[in-house]
C-alpha cells in the first residue's frame, strides 16, 4: 500500500488529521534539509512536501520564491530533491514524501527517467501545481503504475471542475484555502467551508488545505473539517530567519530546534 494511504488510514483509526509541512529542498543547503526533515518527523509531521526550487514559481508567493533563489544558486534540481527523499530514508524516515514541482523540470527530465527516479526514491506522491487535470493523462497513468499518486489542487474557483477533479483524485485532494499564491494569512475565502463540503461530496479519498495556513490555531481550525492540514509558507519563513544559526556549526543545533518547536506548536 502507498505511504499516503497507510497514513491517512492509520489517522483515522485515531481520530487525527496529518500535519504536512512543506519545505523547499536545498534552502539554505541539502545537507540541512535532511537534518529540517529529521526535525520536522520529531516534531509530528505526517507526511511532508518536498518542494523542487524553480526560477517561475507561479503558485507561490514571496517567501517560498526567495527559498527558491536561495536553493538555485546552490544547485539544487529536481534530481537533488528526489535523492534527498531516499537519504532521508536511509536516516529512518518512515513518513511519505510528496514532490511538489511545476511541469517544466518534469518535462526535462524525461517521463521516462523522472518515473523510474521517483520510484527509486520513494516519492509516494507528487503534486503539480500547473499541470491542469484535462492534460494531466499521460502523467496520471505513469503514476498509476508506479503506484505514485498525482495529487489535484482544486481551488474555489474551480466551480463546475470540482466534481470531475475531485472524482479522479488518488491519494487525497488538495484544497486550496485562499484565492491567489501561497503566502500566511490571516484571512481566509469567505465560501472555504461549504467549498470544503462541496469537494467532500465528490471525493473518494481524503481532502487537506493549504495555502496561506500559518498558526496552531488555523491547523486547529481546519482540523475540525479537514483530513490534512498543509502548512508551507510560515515553516519556509522559520527556516528563513534560522539561516544565519544554520550555517554556524556552534549554532546550528539551536536554529534546527527552533524550526521543530514551531512545527510542534502547529500540531498541538
Amino acid at each position: 500500500m502507498n505511504r499516503i494511504d497507510q497514513t491517512f488510514q492509520s489517522l483515522k483509526q485515531d481520530h487525527k488529521t496529518a500535519l504536512i509541512p512543506y519545505l523547499t529542498v536545498g534552502d539554505p543547503d541539502a545537507r540541512t534539509t535532511l537534518d529540517i526533515i529529521h526535525e520536522l518527523e520529531v516534531a509530528g509531521a505526517d507526511i511532508i512536501e518536498l518542494g523542487v526550487p524553480y526560477s517561475d514559481p507561479l503558485a507561490d508567493g514571496p517567501v517560498i520564491q526567495r527559498a527558491s533563489e536561495r536553493a538555485l544558486k546552490g544547485k539544487v534540481t529536481i534530481r537533488t530533491c528526489m535523492e534527498i527523499a531516499q537519504q532521508a530514508r536511509a536516516r529512518g524516515s518512515k513518513l511519505p514524501f510528496i514532490l511538489f514541482t511545476y511541469y517544466n523540470p518534469v518535462l526535462q527530465t524525461g517521463l521516462d527517467t523522472f518515473f523510474e527516479e521517483v520510484v527509486k526514491n520513494d516519492i509516494s506522491g507528487l503534486i503539480i501545481p500547473d499541470l491542469p487535470v484535462e492534460e494531466s493523462e499521460e502523467v496520471r497513468r505513469r503514476a498509476l503504475a508506479a503506484d505514485v499518486h498525482l495529487i489535484p489542487l482544486v481551488a474555489p474557483t474551480s466551480h463546475e471542475r470540482i466534481a470531475s477533479i475531485a472524482s479522479e483524485a488518488t491519494g487525497f485532494v488538495y484544497c486550496v484555502s485562499s484565492l491567489g499564491v501561497t503566502g500566511e494569512r490571516t484571512d481566509f475565502y469567505a465560501g472555504v467551508d461549504s467549498f470544503l463540503e462541496t469537494v467532500r461530496r465528490y471525493s473518494n479519498v481524503p481532502i487537506a488545505i493549504g495555502f496561506g495556513i500559518s498558526s496552531g490555531e488555523q491547523v486547529a481550525r481546519f482540523s475540525k473539517i479537514c483530513d490534512g492540514v498543509v502548512v508551507g509558507s510560515a515553516i519556509v519563513r522559520q527556516i528563513e530567519s534560522q539561516i544565519p544559526l544554520l550555517e554556524q556549526e556552534e549554532t546550528r543545533q539551536q536554529g534546527l530546534l527552533q524550526i521543530r518547536e514551531f512545527v510542534a506548536q502547529l500540531k498541538g
